[in-house]
């Protein structure tokens, strides 16, 4: 498995990840952004971060553009969590998207947010060659969302 993180800085995370969960938490959703609480795999304690989520064929998916951050690696350990919009919560259960089957969802999420993003991709985008997507994908987790509630 990869290893590759790329960590945020000062200014996205006490300015842009704070002002975007504040929007966030109050129903107001910023280009499809969720607050994903997921319990710390040591801790036990709810954590949150914002996300993008990306919805394929009717299929709902979290993308890692950061790679393999903290929020990923609960996900492994916890198989789910919450995602928040204001006052509503949707508890889910997450399945890890093989390299393989990357290629597709990559591209959806480049063409959606390459914009904010697209920095953390090397050089790759929505137009990019199946090839491109495909040696980045293990730098990128991609989990399938199944809401339980």
């Amino acid at each position: 498995m990869s290893t590759h993180v790329i960590e945020p800085g000062w200014f996205t995370v006490n300015v842009f990840n704070r002002a975007v969960s504040w929007l966030t938490r109050r129903g107001i959703s910023v280009w499809g952004s969720r607050v994903l609480a997921v319990r710390g795999r040591k801790s036990g304690q709810w954590r949150t971060t914002p996300v993008n989520l990306l919805t394929v064929d009717g299929q709902q998916y979290l993308v890692a553009p950061r790679g393999h951050v903290q929020w990923t690696r609960n996900m492994r350990a916890a198989g789910g969590g919450e995602l928040r919009l204001g006052r509503k919560a949707e508890a889910f259960t997450a399945t890890e998207v093989a390299d393989d089957d990357k290629v597709p969802l990559l591209r959806a999420y480049l063409k959606r947010w390459k914009a904010e993003v697209g920095v953390f991709f090397k050089g790759v985008g929505p137009d990019s060659p199946d090839a491109d997507l495909r040696r980045i994908a293990p730098d990128h987790p991609v989990f399938r969302i199944t809401v339980t509630n």
